[in-house]
């Protein structure tokens, strides 16, 4: 596809194409303070086999060349589970970058919806980058600082560049700020402390590294059920998890991973991780830097982040309205004052999370961020 010297370039997935598709972001935010270039080694992974994802999914990638440089890209996807559960044919589109020129990005949107319409697919939906299930989401509004770690960041102008692709909203995701020192802990604690002594039968138990393999299955058990009813929710398969666990596994700190049980099932689980971005910034996205000690310092527990991220928070349906979010957040947040941490990022959070925005609220919890899903026709 051609256009006033503008050219969109397919690519593989193979290990060069990935690289240049990847190195896109560099051309866009070199000069941005706020960009966190993600770790090249693990964000390439997630482009190979080895991610389970592509069991029952498939992706396109594409960049935009003009005057012999790269200066857009844009990746399509279409998970058949996304579909098969949502009753949905849909494609995705993520990892977009973009100069701040609408024929560029014009000329992108129109090869995903192109590839969309071939694939039999009606809508395109995002930016999904490659999931629901990962990172996802336009930024919308927050742009005064840098995005906490696995959390998605883009220049303002993308937001006028989507809607001049004739793209409208389909749902705000949204990113909560909680201090700490100024959150009732005290309120939380005792209502902790009531929802254990009226359910003696429940139980909460950190998860550690080192046990994480053995309680994976507590994990998957809740957080298939958990959210089994939230607005685009697709599970995660066995193997699936499995990835993003062994992904996450080093940046795991002890007392920010919790779950909930009774005798007989899991119930609840609660993952917050240190706001690893700090370290990660200055590594401008390469292990291989004498930058590598400082973001050590951090990963071995030397220096701790004075932000956390609180990824997950889900209790299955049956379970809700006892009290178990509250002592899952009271032992969470007591971990992380303990560990340093002075704020808290909650996110995502659906807009139409009434319960979940209820309860961050009722602690303190201020929307700071705004992310914003978008969809079209094929």
């Amino acid at each position: 596809m051609t256009a006033n010297n503008i050219e969109i370039v397919p690519l593989t997935r193979n290990s060069r194409d990935v690289s240049r598709f990847l190195a896109v972001s560099y051309v866009i935010y070199r000069n941005d303070p706020h960009w966190v270039a993600p770790l090249l080694m693990d964000l390439k992974k997630v482009f190979t086999d080895e991610n389970p994802l592509f069991q029952h999914a498939e992706a396109a990638l594409w960049v935009a060349t003009r005057g012999g440089r790269d200066v857009g890209r844009i990746a399509g996807i279409i998970d058949q589970t996304h579909n098969s559960v949502q009753k949905d044919r849909a494609a995705f589109f993520g990892f977009f970058e973009c100069v701040n020129d609408p024929e560029v990005s014009g000329l992108l949107f129109q090869a995903v919806r192109a590839w969309a319409r071939e694939k039999g697919m009606k809508r395109v939906l995002g930016p999904m980058n490659p999931t629901s299930n990962d990172e996802c989401g336009l930024l919308v509004d927050g742009f005064d600082s840098s995005p906490v770690f696995m959390m998605t960041y883009n220049p303002a102008y993308y937001v006028d560049l989507v809607l001049a692709g004739g793209f409208r909203k389909a749902k705000d995701l949204l990113a909560y700020h909680m201090n700490i020192a100024s959150c009732p802990l005290d309120r939380l604690g005792r209502i902790a402390a009531l929802t254990r002594k009226r359910h003696p039968e429940l139980t909460f138990t950190p998860i550690r590294a080192k046990t994480l393999t053995a309680d994976l299955g507590k994990v998957k058990e809740v957080y298939n059920a958990a959210w089994e009813d939230n607005w685009g929710f697709v599970p995660m398969t066995d193997a699936e998890i499995d990835f993003m666990a062994a992904r996450l596994k080093p940046m795991l700190v002890e007392g920010l991973l919790w779950v909930a049980e009774t005798p007989t099932e899991a119930v609840g689980f609660l993952l917050a991780l240190p706001d690893f971005n700090i370290a990660i910034k200055p590594l401008k996205g390469k292990l291989l830097t004498p930058k590598l000690f400082g973001f050590l310092s951090y990963l071995l527990g030397w220096k701790r982040p004075a932000w956390a991220r609180a990824l997950t928070l889900g209790v299955k349906a049956k379970y809700r309205n006892r009290g178990i979010e509250a002592v899952m957040l009271s032992e969470g947040f007591q971990a992380a004052a303990k560990l340093g941490v002075k704020d808290i990022e909650s996110s995502w959070i659906l807009e139409d999370n009434a319960m979940m925005r209820r309860l961050l609220e009722v602690f303190g919890g201020k929307v700071y961020k705004t992310y914003r899903l978008y969809d079209r026709d094929a």
